[in-house]
């Protein structure tokens, strides 16, 4: 079921999500060559904890080999596509790391990520994750009320595969709000079916997973993180939004 949000739930979110933004601004201004990804984990929990939220992806419910998520955040280097766990991973030059954060506070959470360079990187590797964040804003551009789902993931798929690169189709965003995730799955391909309408109140993390090479992917043997399949770089980029009579409001900015 679809949950909409009241004005005051909307702002329990609005409050998580600025909790979401805070931690990617600062770990994006550690991100550099030599530091460890169970570093930059160890600082999110402290400035989530910090705020009084807590961290929406630590035990998270088990994965499929049975084990619940160990960290606070994911740490997803180069060909990681989702969910790499902080560890004594050292990011080195020319790496790209997704960082993905979620905070509960008040009983709601807010869910974002980014994709950040390790120093220099290539231009091609620069390039994806542009179009991650593009594909991003191309697709909330439809996020209006009264529009349908579909229309989000249709602009989505025709950035990525405009500018050359693949979406990854094992992998959705979704709705948010007293859960991390909720109704409605959010594809970030064209389907058969156009999806449900848009309503106000209605709160999504939209979140373009995007790979340079194919667009398959495997699970590793951690049960937990997804990589490409032909071990081709991959980029995210998400953020928690709310449908409103107008454009919609990003709560993780």
């Amino acid at each position: 079921m679809i949950s909409i949000k009241s004005k005051s739930e909307a702002d329990k979110m609005k409050a998580a999500g600025r909790i979401v933004a805070q931690v990617l601004k600062r770990l994006g201004e550690l991100i550099r060559p030599g530091i460890k990804t169970l570093e930059l984990d160890i600082l999110a929990e402290e400035i989530i904890r910090g705020e009084g939220a807590v961290p929406s992806f630590k035990g998270y419910k088990t994965s499929p080999g049975g084990l619940a998520y160990p960290a606070s955040i994911c740490t997803s280097v180069n060909d990681e596509v989702v969910h790499g766990i902080p560890g004594d991973i050292i990011l080195k030059e020319g790496d790209i790391i997704s960082i993905d954060v979620g905070a509960l506070k008040d009983g709601f959470h807010a869910d974002a990520a980014r994709t950040f360079a390790v120093g220099n990187i290539d231009p091609e590797a620069q390039r994806l994750i542009e179009t991650a964040r593009k594909s991003f804003f191309n697709g909330i551009a439809m996020a209006v009320e009264g529009r349908r789902l579909g229309d989000i993931s249709s602009e989505i798929q025709r950035t990525v595969e405009d500018a050359g690169f693949s979406v990854v189709r094992a992998l959705v965003g979704h709705g948010i709000g007293e859960e991390l995730h909720e109704d409605p799955q959010i594809p970030n391909f064209a389907t058969r079916s156009r999806g449900i309408r848009l309503s106000k109140g209605m709160t999504l993390a939209v979140e373009p997973m995007i790979n340079y090479g194919e667009y398959r992917v495997i699970t590793a043997e951690n049960h937990w993180t997804v990589k490409t399949m032909d071990g081709s770089l991959s980029a995210h980029y998400e953020n928690t939004i709310l449908i409103t009579e107008d454009e919609p409001v990003i709560l993780t900015l």
